[in-house]
């Protein structure tokens, strides 16, 4: 089976920073898998914050996540702070893919990369609803 690749683009719209704590850490002495996936959805909360939404309403719709992917590319360790990066990109009628890169801040050295498949849902149906016409507008018009 092929490897996963991933592009990531030449610029990111939002970073944060967060340290990676002793219960992020597997018994290999380095950063979890799952652990890896809770830091990067705390940053994916971290940007619709800095948006001025909550994953609840974000233009008016609740957003879940339809798929994600990680490439691992180096280890974190405990005590190290990550820099996760994100992008909206490839949108469709129902969402998009948040691409992301997390890189150790002191080093630069990059720890992982991936997407974050972002859909959009009707509060009411609880089925997929379409891109709200602000957000694509606000936010998707720039990536």
């Amino acid at each position: 089976m092929p490897r996963i690749q991933i592009d990531l683009p030449d610029h990111f719209a939002f970073s944060t920073e967060m340290s990676i704590y002793i219960s992020h850490v597997n018994q290999g002495g380095h950063l979890d898998n799952a652990q890896l996936l809770t830091l990067v959805s705390e940053a994916r909360v971290r940007y619709f914050k800095s948006l001025g939404y909550t994953e609840s309403d974000v233009a008016g719709h609740p957003i879940v996540v339809g798929d994600i992917v990680a490439q691992y590319k180096a280890e974190g360790f405990h005590g190290e702070t990550m820099r996760v990066s994100l992008l909206p990109q490839d949108p469709n009628k129902y969402g998009f893919d948040l691409v992301y890169r997390m890189d150790n801040v002191a080093s630069g050295r990059e720890v992982a990369r991936g997407k974050i498949g972002i859909v959009f849902i009707d509060r009411e149906t609880r089925r997929v609803a379409l891109i709200p016409a602000r957000f694509r507008e606000q936010v998707l018009a720039e990536g």
